[in-house]
């Protein structure tokens, strides 16, 4: 339930404060005095979507904020801790802000949240019906969702919707497979003739790498038989090698170290010189003695390598893109060979799945053609309370195209005067009868009475009534107001007479600018405004004499 509304530098409003009441809560004023305003501000706070165009001229930013009162409902303590948020002493601080970039911010218990967490609160805090809802009405997909939300066979609607996406992706993969097919088989044999052509190649990691190498080794045997050689006897051979001037340091340290013994150390690194020498020494003779031109082996190398270099010009530029290319279309083969039995799977499980949603579909249709009858007789009766006591209303069912939703449309019909047949809402329904038809189905969707209190809110729902109409939309009005918050913008007296607590919007001048103000009225104010909208701008002593009247019977109805 609404507590506590502030609107500041909104449209007109400059900034306003307005307390509300459990009960009937009625707005009143002239028109474009700013009433829809509140409901537009309070709309702000259930997630509708901002405008910078709503700030007021001259100002950086707007704000709205609202004070729920939600006690301790499970339903919004799981929204509300993922965030780290509590409801504290039974109340909920919601606030929204409008920035002049066009962005706005949402806060929760003044903690930033995303507007999306005030989507989800919506429907636990209040729900608005404007004349955009009434619109809604001449939708058949909008009249559909208002009978499932009657019928609440809501895990109907789940395992129908869940059944149909599996359906649907299972009927498209097997269309994609039967249109590929064809081209798939015609490649085939493209593909089975690179799949042996690279396994008979019998590729090895980094194989090209090391025939690369041993055929630089081959092409350069005399070049690299030379320079060993020259090697060898500069290390070891020649009697001035390296290895033997090595000794012969070492036994001039050996002389030094007898005299210094700090020198000790020259001695160890000369052995490990020498044992060093000897290491390079062995290693290139036994290289000298593997050395030998192989004009054999230099064309075998050569043609190992042209086959390699055909195959990467073909396939990749490496050995392992080759690799990866040959398990690519070894999967592609695979895939053709299995593609049959793929197939047969997907045609008999698109079978099964098709006769189970029949099945579920059907359960669903019938669940709803229950629920119409039960509707039906709910809005005739509520119906008769609004002055269209011999109104028909029927919600058809027909067949439709398989969905999500099921396999049926729905159509509300309706038939305003006796012995019509009844026929669609927009080729029958006066702007009036669809206000009227609008809070019926209202009242009639809002469920059961529970503990658990929301604000529902009427912008304009008097539309095109007047008379004993607007009376019967007055105690209908009233009746809500038992069970939830009601807030209505109404300029019909007979409805604003049925009121717990009214207030006038009206506008005024201040410093030069217009501003929207909100006033609770006290009894004798309450009666002057029902008065003014008898009687219009003058208040006659004979309108306010009225006023009494009409006030004074809807108390006693």
């Amino acid at each position: 339930m609404l507590l506590e509304l502030v609107v500041e530098n909104y449209a007109v409003v400059e900034r306003l404060r307005v307390h509300f009441h459990a009960g009937l809560n009625l707005l009143t004023g002239e028109t474009g005095s700013g009433k829809s305003i509140v409901v537009d501000a309070l709309g702000l706070l259930l997630g509708a979507r901002a405008s910078a165009d709503m700030i007021r001229t001259g100002e950086t930013r707007a704000r709205v904020a609202g004070i729920f009162e939600v006690r301790d409902q499970a339903a919004i303590r799981r929204l509300l801790e993922p965030a780290g948020l509590e409801i504290e002493e039974g109340e909920l601080l919601i606030e929204r802000e409008i920035l002049a970039s066009g962005k706005s911010r949402a806060f929760v218990g003044s903690r930033p949240v995303a507007v999306a967490l005030l989507k989800d609160l919506a429907p636990f805090l209040g729900d608005i019906h404007g004349q955009h809802d009434q619109q809604l009405l001449f939708s058949p997909e909008a009249q559909r969702d208002m009978l499932d939300t009657f019928a609440a066979h809501r895990p109907l609607l789940d395992r129908a919707a869940a059944l149909f996406h599996e359906f649907r992706d299972t009927a498209a993969e097997l269309e994609e497979l039967e249109r590929n097919e064809q081209e798939k088989l015609r490649l085939l044999d493209l593909w089975s003739f690179q799949r042996k052509e690279i396994e008979a190649a019998g590729l090895e990691a980094d194989e090209d790498t090391q025939l690369e190498n041993e055929r630089r080794v081959l092409q350069n045997v005399q070049k690299l038989q030379e320079s060993a050689s020259t090697a060898y006897e500069a290390v070891y051979e020649s009697p001035e090698s390296a290895l033997s001037l090595a000794r012969v340091a070492a036994k001039r340290v050996e002389e030094l170290c007898r005299i210094d013994a700090t020198l000790g150390g020259l001695g160890e690194h000369l052995k490990n010189a020498e044992l060093s020498l000897q290491e390079v020494a062995y290693a290139l003779r036994d290289y000298l003695s593997h050395l030998e031109a192989n004009p054999g082996r230099l064309e075998e190398v050569e043609t190992r390598l042209e086959s390699i270099g055909k195959l990467k010009r073909k396939y990749g530029q490496t050995i392992a893109e080759i690799q990866a290319f040959l398990e690519e279309v070894r999967g592609q083969i695979a895939g053709v060979e299995s593609a049959g039995e793929r197939m047969e799977q997907l045609r008999k499980q698109r079978k099964r799945l098709s006769a189970e949603f029949e099945k579920l579909a059907r359960e669903l249709t019938e669940s709803r053609k229950t629920a119409a009858r039960r509707l039906e007789k709910q809005v005739e009766a509520e119906l008769a309370q609004l002055a269209m006591e011999r109104t028909v209303f029927r919600a058809a069912i027909s067949e439709a195209a398989w969905s999500s939703l099921g396999a049926d449309t729905v159509e509300f019909l309706v038939s305003p005067n006796l012995g019509e047949e009844p026929r669609p809402l927009e080729k029958v329904a006066s702007g009036g009868e669809i206000s009227r038809l609008a809070l019926a189905l209202k009242t009639c969707l809002a469920g059961p009475k529970t503990s658990v209190v929301r604000t529902l809110v009427f912008d304009e729902v008097d539309t095109g009534v007047g008379g004993g109409a607007a009376e019967g939309v007055g105690r209908r009005l009233k009746k809500l107001a038992a069970a939830n918050q009601v807030l209505c913008v109404t300029h019909l007296p007979q409805i604003a007479s049925f009121a717990d607590y009214h207030y006038r919007v009206e506008k005024q001048e201040s410093h030069g600018r217009t501003v929207a103000v909100i006033e609770e009225l006290d009894a004798t104010a309450r009666t002057k405004e029902v008065g003014r909208m008898l009687s219009g701008h003058k208040l006659t002593p004979e309108a306010l004499k009225n006023a009494e009247q009409l006030i004074k019977m809807s108390v006693v109805g």
